[in-house]
């Protein structure tokens, strides 16, 4: 990492072995297609977030890298830090639950415009709790905000109904009902819409 520059020498120097070790096992092994989902064994591994956030601060420090033209880098080099870039992205997208790298991710593959890749990325929310995927709807970014939206009105109608008592996700998880009447004719969803309106009157 020295050869990069201190930035990321630093970045790297603050990871913690089981980080490190992520990123190295990735890098030794063939790259992942950009379609690639989440292994069906890590749904039920543990969630490390602070590995997340790690991997999360290398992939900012990686890209950043990347886009310099100073001239300092190597074509050899720079074919190596974009490689690495890309390994350090297959890995969060394998292990995040986390609201804010799913959008990192996202915004990523749309500034390359890497459909596939957001394709995959859209696939993952699946495997979200749902009031993270309530934050990500409510997001500045378009695009993460309508793969969010879609995704909850993909979601059983018990989870949404169970984010209508929360002050912070309410309203979304009412869009979602909304969007489930009209879009999938639920009749549940509408029995639920149709009990808070009598509520609120």
């Amino acid at each position: 990492m020295k050869d990069f520059g201190a930035r990321l020498a630093s970045v790297w120097s603050e990871l913690r072995p089981t980080t490190r070790g992520l990123v190295e096992r990735a890098l030794q092994t063939p790259s992942a297609p950009p379609t690639a989902k989440r292994n069906p064994g890590s749904a039920n591994a543990p969630y490390d977030a602070r590995a997340d956030h790690e991997l999360s601060r290398l992939l900012t420090a990686l890209d950043e890298r990347a886009l310099e033209t100073d001239a300092s880098l190597e074509t050899e080099k720079e074919t190596e830090l974009r490689h690495m870039a890309d390994t350090c992205a297959v890995v969060l997208q394998e292990k995040t639950r986390s609201a804010e790298v799913f959008a990192q991710l996202v915004r990523r593959a749309s500034d390359r415009r890497d459909y596939a890749r957001i394709d995959a990325l859209a696939d993952l929310l699946a495997g979200f709790a749902p009031s993270e995927i309530c934050e990500l709807a409510r997001s500045e970014d378009v695009i993460v905000r309508e793969l969010a939206n879609e995704a909850l009105a993909r979601c059983p109608v018990s989870l949404l109904s169970a984010l209508l008592n929360d002050p912070v996700d309410a309203e979304t998880a009412r869009y979602a009902l909304r969007r489930q009447v009209a879009e999938y004719e639920s009749e549940e969803a509408r029995r639920i819409l149709n009990a808070l309106d009598q509520e609120e009157l």
